[in-house]
């Protein structure tokens, strides 16, 4: 099965094409530097043709509110305006975890909008919510820095790593269209603050984080429960403690 991966050569897609391609799929990683650009449509009919699904790992390089807000909706118009074109029989998505409980943030509105137009586009779909990664809790630190001090909600939160949400893409591209949203989720709960203040403490960071509720979290006011997974979703194995362990 020939897979196009949009992002394939970042965090996720690389992973991704990686596992697609151990289990004898003709996994394409397709981006700027291969000649894909997805907002200005070159290259997109070209890498499609051929291609039974389509995985859209890709990520805005910019958060301000317009810029990706105009990355998420161009983008996803020309991925399926090219999929139509080309008889692409599966479009996937890998969006967040409470991305529709957090419109008050650009990024989440962003998202909420790039779901929406897949939803409403005709092309068969799946959509994979992912709680957030391990891997992000230096950046969400970095935003969160004021001097030595990290201001954080300790509203709860079900990470997990990046392996993993690899793993979860790949099973949906390779499964039948489900035309709807799979979340997918870590083992263990923490607190917002507790996590990062765990991953910084292994690390050394002199840090210090300081819990706070009235933090905002890419801009959004948190409430407890808004960043979990509902009880249908599916979790995976790898604990904090041993993901911090491996690195």
């Amino acid at each position: 099965m020939k897979i196009v991966v949009i992002g394939g050569t970042g965090l996720i897609g690389s992973k991704l094409v990686s596992k697609l391609g151990e289990h004898g799929h003709e996994a394409v990683a397709a981006s700027p530097d291969s000649g894909v650009n997805t907002l200005t449509g070159e290259g997109l009919a070209d890498v499609l043709q051929g291609a039974h699904t389509v995985v859209d790992v890709s990520n805005s390089p910019s958060f301000e509110d317009a810029a990706v807000l105009n990355f998420f909706t161009t983008s996803t118009r020309n991925q399926l305006a090219a999929e139509k074109e080309a008889g692409v029989g599966h479009h996937v998505a890998l969006s967040v975890v409470g991305t529709e409980r957090l419109a008050e943030s650009g990024y989440f509105r962003a998202k909420i909008a790039q779901e929406k137009l897949i939803k409403e586009s005709g092309v068969p779909y799946s959509i994979v919510h992912a709680t957030q990664f391990f891997e992000f809790v230096k950046s969400i630190a970095q935003a969160a820095t004021e001097g030595n001090t990290v201001r954080l909600s300790p509203a709860r939160i079900q990470p997990m790593a990046a392996e993993d949400v690899a793993t979860a893409v790949a099973r949906t591209a390779v499964g039948s269209p489900q035309n709807a949203t799979v979340e997918v989720a870590g083992p263990e709960q923490f607190g917002l603050d507790e996590l990062i203040r765990k991953g910084l403490s292994f690390r050394g960071d002199p840090r210090e984080v300081v819990t706070d509720p009235t933090a905002r979290y890419f801009n959004a006011m948190l409430q407890d429960g808004e960043l979990l997974p509902g009880s249908e979703a599916t979790i995976y194995k790898t604990r904090f403690e041993d993901w911090l362990n491996q690195q």
